[in-house]
């Protein structure tokens, strides 16, 4: 389910949503699974499954080093993502 915060003028996707969606399309343009990406960040498979599903509430910690092995910036996973090259 993917969450929205409605502004005054547009309705832009929550952050938890957009860390989300980066996440899985980033880990898929690797092609690592779940248990891949919780290896190479140190943690658990079901963790980065909750944050996938945005049923976690994800520290800034964790977004680094998630950010980390993906050799992608924090500001890039929670960044939407508009899909040009």
């Amino acid at each position: 389910m993917a969450h929205t915060v409605t502004t005054t003028t547009q309705a832009v996707p929550c952050a938890r949503a957009v860390l989300a969606v980066n996440i899985i399309r980033l880990r898929g343009e690797l092609g690592w699974s779940q248990e891949m990406l919780a290896f190479e960040t140190g943690l658990h498979r079901t963790f980065i499954a909750h944050v996938e599903r945005q049923v976690r509430n994800i520290s800034l910690d964790n977004i680094e080093r998630i950010a980390k092995a993906l050799n992608k910036s924090i500001c890039q996973l929670l960044t939407p993502f508009s899909g040009a090259a």
